[in-house]
C-alpha cells in the first residue's frame, strides 16, 4: 500500500464528516465518494464509474474506522 500523509488523510477525513446526510453506517460510500473528489476534483455522480485510488480508499477507510471507536 503507498504511504499517504497524515495531513492528506486527515484532510479527506474532515472533508467526509462535512458531506450532507453523512452516515457511519455509509461510511464506505463516503470514503468513496471523498477520494473521488480528491482524484478528479468534482463530487462523482450518480453512475461515475471514473477510477479512484484504490489504496488512498482502503487507507482512508482504515483511518476513519480507528478515528471513530
Amino acid at each position: 500500500m503507498a504511504d499517504y500523509s497524515k495531513s492528506l488523510i486527515s484532510s479527506l477525513i474532515k472533508n467526509v464528516k462535512k458531506y450532507p446526510r453523512f452516515s457511519k453506517e455509509e461510511i464506505e460510500k463516503f470514503c468513496w465518494m471523498a477520494v473521488h473528489e480528491h482524484k478528479h476534483g468534482v463530487l462523482p455522480s450518480e453512475y461515475d464509474i471514473r477510477e479512484i485510488d484504490e489504496d488512498l480508499y482502503l487507507k482512508l477507510l482504515q483511518e476513519f474506522k480507528s478515528d471513530i471507536h
